[in-house]
C-alpha cells in the first residue's frame, strides 16, 4: 500500500542530503583546517618542564584569545547584517563547538522543489502539495544537522509532522458523531457510478452493528434494478431491513419511508443508498438536492476510489459545492500505491476523510486515524 509515495520521496531526502554535505564543506572551507606548526614554533619538551607553573598562564592567555575572537565575531555580526537571518557568530559555534550545521532557507531550495514533484508525482492535489512544502519548509529552516546524523530521518520528520497536521485540521470522529446524534441517525451515500458506492454502505452496516446500533438500510438509487438488487443482497447477508421502491420511483419518497419505518421501529441508523451521478448531469444533481431537502439527512457521505487519484479531488470538490458533504469514504485504498487523494480530499474539501476501505469483504473498512495514515505512507506500518 502506497509503495510509490515511499519511492518518490527518495529524491526529496537525497536532495536534503546532499544540501547538507555540501553545507558542512562550504563550512569547513571558511573555518579553516588547523595550523599544523613547524618544529621551530613547537616548544621542545625540555622547554616545557622548565616553564613549569607558566602551563596555567599560557592556557589563560589562549582562553582569552579565543574569547577575544568570538567576541569579534559578535562585533562583526552587530555591525553587519547578514542576508541571512543566523549569524556568522552563530553557525561557526554551532560548528565547531557543537558539530552541527544550521538549515536556512537557501539550502532548502533544491530539497523543496524535489519534495513538491514527489508529491505531485504521487496525485496529491497541486494546493496541497504546496501546502505541505510550505509547512516542512517551516519546519527545517533552522533546524540543526548532527554532522554524522541520518539526515533521511530528519526530513521525515518533517514530512510527518506536516503531514498529521494537514490531515487533522478536519477530522471527524465518525462514532461519537453516531453517538451524539438523535435518532435514527441518517446518512445519505452519494458518489459516481461503479466507485464501490452500495458495497460501502453494506461496510458501514456491519461496522454500526458491530456496535451495537440497529441498522435499516433504504434502496434510494431507482434508476437501476441491479443496484436494488444488490442492496438487497447485502441486507439478506447482514439481516437488514432493506425499505425499497419499484425501478423509476421517486427516491426521495424511498429514503422518506425508511425513515418513517426507522422511527415506527426504534431504529438506530438509516443508510440510503442513491443513484451515482457525474457532477455534470444537471438533472440528476438538481434530484439530489431535492432528496436533501425531502430528508434532511444528518450526514452527507461522498464515496470515490483512492486510485482515481486527482479525478476523485476534482470530483469531491464539485460534489461538495453541490450539495455540501459531511465526508468521504475512499475505496479501493489497498489497491492505491499513489496516496494523493487520500491526503487531498479532507484539505481540499474542508470534510474529513471518515473510512477508507482496504478489501472486499465486511470488515475491510478502516476508520480513518490520521497516524493509522501517515504511518503507511512513511512505510513504518503495513499491519
Amino acid at each position: 500500500m502506497f509503495n510509490r509515495f515511499k519511492e518518490t520521496l527518495s529524491g526529496f531526502k537525497e536532495a536534503l542530503s546532499f544540501k547538507i554535505q555540501e553545507k558542512v564543506s562550504q563550512a569547513d572551507g571558511e573555518i579553516g583546517p588547523k595550523k599544523d606548526l613547524t618544529p621551530e614554533e613547537e616548544e621542545p619538551p625540555a622547554a616545557q618542564i622548565e616553564a613549569g607553573g607558566a602551563a596555567a598562564s599560557i592556557d589563560q592567555e589562549a582562553a582569552q584569545a579565543q574569547a577575544a575572537v568570538l567576541d569579534a565575531l559578535g562585533a562583526e555580526a552587530e555591525t553587519v547584517k547578514p542576508k541571512n537571518r543566523f549569524s556568522l557568530l552563530e553557525k561557526a559555534k554551532s560548528l565547531v563547538f557543537e558539530q552541527e550545521v544550521i538549515l536556512e532557507e537557501k539550502d532548502l531550495e533544491e530539497p523543496m522543489w524535489a519534495l513538491e514533484m514527489a508529491l505531485l508525482e504521487s496525485d496529491v492535489a497541486l494546493p496541497v502539495a504546496e501546502e505541505i512544502v510550505k509547512e516542512v519548509k517551516a519546519d527545517l529552516v533552522g533546524a540543526k544537522k548532527k554532522i554524522g546524523a541520518n539526515t533521511g530521518q530528519l526530513a521525515e520528520n518533517a514530512l510527518r509532522n506536516a503531514l498529521l497536521n494537514l490531515l487533522s485540521r478536519n477530522y471527524l470522529d465518525f462514532d461519537e458523531c453516531i453517538q451524539k446524534a438523535q435518532k435514527p441517525v441518517k446518512i445519505l451515500f452519494v458518489g459516481v457510478n461503479g466507485t464501490g458506492k452500495t458495497t460501502s454502505i453494506a461496510k458501514v452496516a456491519r461496522y454500526l452493528m458491530d456496535r451495537n446500533y440497529s441498522v435499516v438500510l433504504a434502496a434510494g438509487d431507482t434508476f437501476r434494478a441491479g443496484a436494488i438488487e444488490q442492496l438487497e443482497v447485502h441486507g439478506n447477508k447482514l439481516g437488514l431491513k432493506v425499505v425499497k421502491h419499484k425501478t423509476g420511483g421517486d427516491p426521495a419518497a424511498v429514503i422518506f419511508d425508511a425513515i418513517e419505518y426507522a422511527k415506527a421501529h426504534n431504529k438506530d441508523v438509516v443508510l440510503a443508498d442513491t443513484a451515482g451521478r457525474l457532477h455534470t448531469n444537471i438533472n440528476l444533481m438538481d434530484q439530489m438536492k431535492k432528496i436533501v431537502r425531502v430528508t434532511k439527512p444528518d450526514l452527507l457521505i461522498f464515496v470515490d476510489e483512492a486510485i482515481a487519484g486527482n479525478d476523485a479531488v476534482e470530483r469531491a470538490r464539485l460534489f461538495n459545492e453541490s450539495v455540501p458533504i459531511g465526508g468521504s469514504i475512499l475505496t479501493k485504498t489497498d489497491a492505491d500505491a499513489k496516496g494523493g487523494s487520500a491526503i487531498s480530499i479532507a484539505y481540499i474539501t474542508g470534510k474529513p476523510v471518515l473510512f477508507l476501505g482496504v478489501g472486499q469483504t465486511y470488515p475491510d473498512l478502516v476508520k480513518f486515524e490520521p497516524h493509522w495514515l501517515v504511518d503507511r505512507l512513511m512505510g513504518e506500518s503495513e499491519a
